[in-house]
């Protein structure tokens, strides 16, 4: 279990990371015994200094929701991060330049509630009772720690991840909204293309076999530590694609088929 001294200085690196637009090696290594619990720990002293900056917390995101990525990670459960109201661009427009440092996109479904949503006990029912619309989204996904460490060979981990308030940049919101029972969302899907080129496609059925339930298993973990979905919010249900690489000059649109297209380029 990681000190309150090394949490804070964990999260002050990342904090500075993302301001300066610089990785840094992977916390992984200079915490090698560190927890689930220790890593969602800094997260939260990230949140803190973010909060404390000046940004608006907006709603969640939930990742690692496939079996790939959680492989990758040597996890078996989904990680979640904080929205926050920087994070937001609108369809169509532009990322500038410096903002990211190594973007990726994700194609998803965005539930926004209007109900408080919190644990033990919920279920698929009531993430849908307590959602306003649904709408496709994107995710920005960038990392203020590196991806692998050159001089050990070491791959981030699923404590890197989670800490680096789980790869959360930025969101994008479009197309079509609609209720959340007036469609099948296991059949929603995407084409995403880089510059007109596809590069991935998916359905929401990626999602945990079913988009709400990574909303489940979010409100049911908040719960643990006295928190919840809080309505006007915005969660991000998980990505049903793997990641798209985003360059200088990319851009990047996602074809929802009848729930419209989102549109997004980056200088």
């Amino acid at each position: 279990m990681m000190t309150e001294t090394q949490v804070e200085d964990a999260a002050t690196r990342l904090f500075e990371a993302e301001r300066n637009r610089r990785q840094i090696r992977l916390l992984s290594l200079d915490f090698p015994g560190a927890t689930m619990d220790d890593a969602y720990r800094v997260q939260v002293a990230l949140v803190k200094r973010k909060a404390a900056s000046g940004l608006t917390i907006k709603g969640w995101k939930i990742g690692l929701t496939s079996k790939a990525m959680q492989s990758a990670l040597n996890i078996d459960i989904p990680d979640s991060g904080v929205l926050f109201d920087d994070m937001f661009f609108g369809d169509g427009g532009t990322v500038p330049a410096d903002r990211f440092i190594q973007p990726r996109i994700e194609a998803e479904i965005a539930f926004v509630m209007k109900a408080p949503l919190s644990g033990p006990d919920v279920s698929i029912d009531d993430v849908l009772d307590a959602t306003d619309y649904i709408t496709p989204a994107l995710e920005i996904l960038d990392t203020r720690i590196e991806r692998m460490n050159k001089e050990t060979g070491k791959a981030r981990t699923f404590f890197d991840t989670i800490s680096d308030n789980a790869a959360n940049a930025g969101i994008v919101v479009g197309g079509r909204r609609s209720g959340p029972r007036d469609a099948d969302l296991r059949w929603i899907g995407a084409i995403v293309s880089r510059n007109g080129e596809v590069e991935e496609t998916g359905l929401g059925a990626g999602v945990l076999d079913h988009p709400a339930k990574g909303i489940v298993w979010l409100a049911n973990r908040l719960h643990q530590y006295g928190m919840r979905i809080s309505a006007g919010q915005v969660v991000l249900s998980g990505s049903f694609v793997r990641p798209v690489e985003a360059h200088h000059g990319d851009a990047i649109v996602a074809d929802f088929g009848p729930h419209g297209t989102i549109r997004i380029a980056f200088a």
